[in-house]
């Protein structure tokens, strides 16, 4: 239970933003939003699944020790990728000619291919010997994350900024990633000299990332363009019933 209630946590937060979720958001513009879910969890099923293949086969060829570290380094690097932003491009919101349902699960299982969120279902796959709770965590986390995104996008950029968001992924997965090095490498890395190289490290990465190089938005134009598009659906339907 506790693998399932990790995963959940680690991909809700992960996908907050990302492009997935950006792409469910996107979708919804065209589609019906249990269409757009119902072709989420189709398309997460199948993608989680092979992740945690994936992930079970990593846990039986690697050492559970050398698994842990590259779990740590994993996390860490989901860090810089959750606070950096993520962006959907043109490509990936072109309308597939199939049914609604279809459409939602080819396009979405393509975009999650290599994604933040399947390889992070990967990695907790390999530190984990419970397959089905993961699976079922990381699906019903994403579930939840875009459920979030389509029907309540444009009440959170309101009331809730994206950075603030990506910020807090981003604490979440410093402390996952901190509190897993912490217990997988060797006592003798873990002198005063050590931590504050790899505190000084963090730092600098996480300036790079989260505020050089770092883009913000995508997520809250999409919402409010959607929102925009039901305002104007309303009222050209008012005008017609007062014609």
């Amino acid at each position: 239970m506790a693998s399932f209630i990790k995963a959940l946590l680690l991909v809700v937060v992960a996908e907050m933003g990302d492009k997935t979720q950006l792409l469910a958001m996107a979708m919804v513009s065209k589609y019906k939003a249990k269409q757009v879910l119902l072709g989420v969890l189709i398309a997460t099923i199948l993608n989680h699944a092979l992740a945690v293949a994936v992930g079970s086969y990593l846990n039986s060829v690697i050492p559970m020790d050398l698994v842990k570290i590259i779990a740590a380094v994993s996390f860490l690097a989901f860090v810089l990728w959750t606070i950096r932003g993520d962006k959907l491009d043109d490509e990936e919101n072109k309308k597939v000619r199939f049914g609604p349902i279809v459409t939602v699960a080819i396009a979405f299982f393509l975009a999650e291919m290599g994604d933040k969120t399947q390889l992070m279902t990967i990695t907790i796959a390999a530190e984990n010997q419970q397959p089905i709770f993961i699976l079922m965590g990381t699906t019903v986390g994403m579930l939840i994350a875009d459920g979030i995104g389509i029907l309540g996008g444009a009440w959170m950029c309101k009331h809730v900024p994206d950075i603030y968001i990506k910020w807090v992924a981003g604490v979440i997965f410093i402390f996952f990633g901190t509190l897993t090095l912490y217990n997988s490498v060797p006592t003798a890395f873990l002198g005063p000299l050590y931590i504050v190289l790899y505190l000084a490290l963090m730092g600098l990465l996480i300036y790079l990332f989260g505020v050089k190089f770092a883009y913000f938005g995508q997520a809250c134009d999409i919402a409010i363009s959607r929102k925009d598009d039901l305002l104007d659906i309303e009222s050209e339907e008012e005008i017609k019933k007062r014609a």
